[in-house]
């Protein structure tokens, strides 16, 4: 099943993949057809038919210029050798902390790094990476603005309910302080939370939990 958000600028398809049904997202913008995919998570060619079903949202020719990893676990990145190869125009980018790990894994030279707070413009409409340490070094959120609107792209960082899996105490202390200072902190509380996995959330609905989620710890 696709899921689809329409914001002003751009529409959002989301398909789930895979045993741990993985949110696999395509980002296009209405006018100028440019695409973004975010996690190529699993099942190549239900993510190549997402990506022809993005042609519908835009009168332009669509172009998909990038592929976008979250962060480097296994079950994000097992169908990125066959998106780069299906589509080999796109760029890869992902998390500086994480980018190695990925070309290791999965045999893709990630092309493009991103950091706190860059900024991707992708002719339509832009991202901004939001790095988020804990789940892994290098996890990146992608925020996008648009419409008057927000919505983040929190990949395993922040899901209804808490926040990802952390592997011990350090990590998730991380993982928090992160959160709250560069999500929480700087957000409203409308804004839209598209997770790595399962349903949304808003950071309304997340906000009151903050404490409870610190002191249940990882």
């Amino acid at each position: 099943m696709v899921n689809t958000i329409e914001t002003e600028h751009v529409v959002i398809r989301s398909i789930a993949v895979s045993e741990m049904s993985n949110n696999v997202y395509l980002i296009t913008a209405k006018e100028t057809g440019a695409q973004v995919l975010i996690d190529a998570a699993d099942d190549i060619d239900a993510i190549t038919g997402l990506v022809s079903a993005g042609a519908a949202d835009t009168s332009a020719e669509p172009v998909l210029h990038a592929i976008i990893t979250t962060h480097r676990h296994w079950d994000h990145i097992r169908a990125l050798p066959g998106a780069s190869a299906a589509f080999p125009d796109a760029m890869t980018i992902a998390g500086v902390d994480d980018a190695a790990a990925i070309t290791e894994a999965e045999g893709v030279e990630i092309a493009r790094t991103v950091d706190h707070l860059d900024v991707g413009d992708f002719g339509g409409f832009a991202l901004q990476a939001i790095s988020l340490r804990g789940h892994t070094p290098g996890s990146v959120a992608l925020l996008l603005r648009d419409g008057g609107g927000t919505i983040l792209f929190s990949g395993d960082s922040l899901f209804p309910g808490g926040p990802g899996k952390t592997a011990n105490s350090a990590d998730f202390t991380s993982l928090m302080d992160d959160l709250e200072e560069r999500v929480f902190g700087e957000l409203p509380d409308e804004t839209q939370v598209l997770p790595g996995h399962g349903d949304g959330t808003t950071l309304g609905a997340e906000r009151p939990k903050l404490a409870e989620w610190r002191e249940r710890g990882w």
